[in-house]
């Protein structure tokens, strides 16, 4: 057997992520296609006894560059307050004006609740 008879390893990976070179592609030529493209793997598991579906699973696996990603519209990361600090910093000041709106409405009701009592002072005399 001659050399040129021989399959390099990743040859195949370098003719599918279209390297134009007839070197084999190494695992940094392929992560950077696979980062740059962008790579989805989907499956689901379905669990039925008798047709009745008891579980399923629906698996999700999506691997791109952060650049990829936005571009393909999932930026999800940015709205995270665990690994964002403005959003973070959004969730804290919805929090704020939450509790401010909450608090407003309080002293709304308790002032109606003033207003209908006097009203109804007034107007059962």
């Amino acid at each position: 057997m001659t050399s040129g008879d021989m399959v390099q390893p990743g040859a195949q990976a370098a003719r599918f992520y279209g390297s134009a070179r007839s070197e084999p592609a190494n695992l940094g030529d392929i992560l950077e296609r696979v980062l740059d493209k962008g790579l989805v793997v989907a499956g689901d598991i379905r669990v039925n006894l008798l047709d009745i579906e008891l579980l399923t699973i629906k698996l999700r696996l999506v691997i791109a560059s952060l650049d990829t990603a936005r571009e393909v519209g999932i930026n999800w990361w940015e709205s995270d307050p665990w690994l964002s600090a403005e959003a973070a910093d959004r969730a804290a000041a919805r929090d704020s004006a939450g509790r401010e709106l909450e608090e407003e409405n309080q002293r709304l009701q308790e002032r109606i609740r003033e207003l209908e009592s006097g009203r109804a002072d007034h107007g059962g005399g």
